[in-house]
C-alpha cells in the first residue's frame, strides 16, 4: 500500500454505489452527445409502441367480427319481410299443440344423445331435460331432433343466454323482432323452451319453403341465403356428433297397453337408464 491509498480505498464498493458509478459514466449523466439525442429516440419509441397497440386492436376487433360475426344472426329477418298471410300461419305453427311423442323411441334417443352432450352440459338432469325439449319441438314440427342439436352447436354452443353482437339470443340465436312478427312482446327468447318453440318453428318455415333443401333453408335461417359456409358448419356439427339411426322396432306382445304407453319420463328415471347412460348393462 502506498502512502497516497488509504484505507478506504481498498474497501469493497457496495453494489448501491456501483450503480451510481455508473449512472454517472452514462454518456447522458455526462451531458455528452448521446444525451441530447436520448429524449427524442425515448418519444420515437414511444409513439411507435402506441401506432403499433393500436394496429394490434383493430386487427383483433376486425378478426372477431370476421369470426364470431355472421354465425351469430341466426333466425335473421327475411329479405323480403313478412307478409301477413305469412305471419299468420307462423303464428299458428307457433301456438301448436305438442304431438305424439313414441315413449320407447325417445328413451332410445335421449339416452344415445345426452351422452354426446356431456362435453357442453356436464349435469345429466340439465341434458335430459334439454333432449325431452328438443325432441318434443321438433315432433311438432317434423324437423329431425339431430338438426336442431346441430343448428344449437353452431349459434350457442348450448348457451341458453348467449346474446350475439347482432342481438340475436338463446340456444338457437333467435332475433328479437321475430317476437313482434309471431308472438309476444314478453316472450322470453333467452328460456330454453321459448327459444326452442321458435328457432324450430322458423327453420321448419323455412325447410318448407325450399321444398326441402336444408342448404337453403338453413341459409335463410341464418341470414347468409346465397353462401354454404353456414349450412356446411351445420351439417359438419350433425354429421359427426349428432347423427342417429333409431333402433330396430320390436314388439312385446304379452305388454298391456298401459305399459306401452308408459311415459318417457319414468324410463328415464329408472336405475336401469341410468346404467344404460354411463355404458353398463341393465
Amino acid at each position: 500500500m502506498t502512502s497516497s491509498t488509504t484505507a478506504a480505498d481498498t474497501l469493497p464498493r457496495s453494489p448501491h454505489s456501483t450503480l451510481q458509478q455508473r449512472r454517472a459514466d452514462t454518456p447522458s449523466a455526462q451531458g455528452t452527445d448521446g444525451g441530447h439525442h436520448a429524449a427524442p429516440r425515448v418519444a420515437w419509441q414511444r409513439r411507435l409502441r402506441t401506432a403499433l397497440g393500436a394496429l394490434l386492436l383493430l386487427v383483433a376487433c376486425l378478426a372477431g367480427t370476421l369470426l364470431s360475426g355472421p354465425a351469430r344472426a341466426a333466425a335473421a329477418i327475411p329479405e323480403e319481410g313478412l307478409s301477413p298471410a305469412l305471419r299468420d300461419s307462423l303464428r299458428e305453427a307457433l301456438e301448436e299443440p305438442e304431438s305424439y311423442e313414441d315413449p320407447i323411441d325417445t328413451l332410445h334417443w335421449v339416452l344415445s344423445m345426452q351422452q354426446r352432450l356431456e362435453r357442453y352440459m356436464p349435469d345429466r338432469a340439465a341434458r335430459i331435460d334439454l333432449l325431452r325439449k328438443v325432441r318434443r319441438e321438433a315432433t311438432r314440427t317434423g324437423l329431425a331432433p339431430e338438426l336442431i342439436l346441430a343448428v344449437i352447436q353452431v349459434e350457442s354452443a348450448f348457451r341458453p343466454v348467449a346474446v350475439s353482437h347482432a342481438g340475436a339470443r338463446g340456444l338457437m340465436q333467435v332475433m328479437p323482432f321475430w317476437k313482434r312478427e309471431i308472438g309476444e312482446p314478453s316472450d322470453n327468447l333467452l328460456d330454453q323452451d321459448t327459444s326452442l318453440r321458435y328457432g324450430a318453428t322458423i327453420l321448419a318455415h323455412y325447410l318448407k319453403r325450399e321444398k326441402g333443401d336444408i342448404t337453403d333453408a338453413l341459409a335463410r335461417y341464418n341470414g347468409s341465403l346465397g353462401k354454404t359456409w353456414y349450412p356446411e358448419r351445420v351439417m359438419r356439427a350433425w354429421t359427426t356428433r349428432w347423427w342417429y339411426q333409431a333402433p330396430a322396432p320390436f314388439v312385446v306382445e304379452d305388454a298391456h297397453t298401459t305399459e306401452k304407453q308408459r311415459s318417457a319420463d319414468d324410463a328415464l328415471d329408472s336405475p336401469a337408464s341410468r346404467s344404460l347412460a354411463v355404458g353398463g348393462s341393465p
